[in-house]
């Protein structure tokens, strides 16, 4: 591999560690005030989610301007298990009920490169902090299309009434499986960090997902 390019991918990982270091002490230390005083943890994941996104993939946001969570028009789903109260589940994950052109359609996946879900929860085992990163292309991804087709289907029959496309991620399970009436798949894993006690490292990354991944019957 070229050196400056192995340079690049060692800077990248470090900036996407750092960043995931600073989530775990500010989630952690704010969770204690909102504990003291009855209150919901500050800190909200979502944004940290598409931080990490874009550190991860070099995808830019739209700089606090209102659209996609990026500048290609890719999106971000998260869910956080920690110190939840809900069942944590990725929500609106396509477009449903909204003054969007490519609303209520498989035209708005047509215009999304990539749909990015991040859930943060616990290792079953080790019951230690982790992230883990699914990345889904939908313009090419025919399983996940199947599926939305399905609901879109469903909802314009009346048969769904709701404008929240859900899916159910694997809360606290070695799993790629997410859940979903109108079917189950395995999404393929881009990422997965864990955190030691002390830091975060990287347990596993498959930057080609971003190439050639694709969702399997589960």
């Amino acid at each position: 591999m070229n050196y400056d390019i192995l340079c690049k991918g060692r800077h990248i990982m470090d900036r996407v560690l750092e960043a995931l270091n600073e989530h775990h002490k500010a989630f952690f230390s704010s969770r204690v005030f909102a504990e003291e005083t009855g209150q919901p943890a500050p800190l909200e994941s979502r944004a940290w989610s598409q931080i990490i996104v874009s550190l991860l993939t070099g995808i830019r946001g739209l700089d606090r301007k209102k659209g996609p969570d990026f500048i290609d028009g890719s999106d971000v789903k998260a869910a956080n298990v920690w110190g939840a109260i809900d069942t944590p589940r990725f929500n609106g994950c396509i477009k449903a009920g909204t003054m969007s052109s490519v609303s209520n359609s498989m035209k708005s996946l047509d215009e999304m490169p990539y749909l990015f879900f991040v859930l943060w929860d616990y290792e079953p085992s080790s019951e230690t902090e982790r992230v883990r990163i699914w990345c889904v292309r939908p313009q090419y991804d025919n399983h996940f299309r199947n599926i939305c087709q399905k609901w879109y289907s469903l909802r314009a029959s009346g048969e769904i009434v709701s404008d929240n496309f859900q899916l159910h991620p694997p809360r606290n399970l070695n799993s790629d499986i997410f859940t979903n009436n109108c079917g189950n798949l395995h999404y393929p894993l881009l990422f997965c960090a864990m955190w030691d006690g002390d830091e975060y490292y990287v347990d596993y990354y498959e930057p080609d997902i971003l190439q050639n991944g694709e969702c399997q019957p589960a």
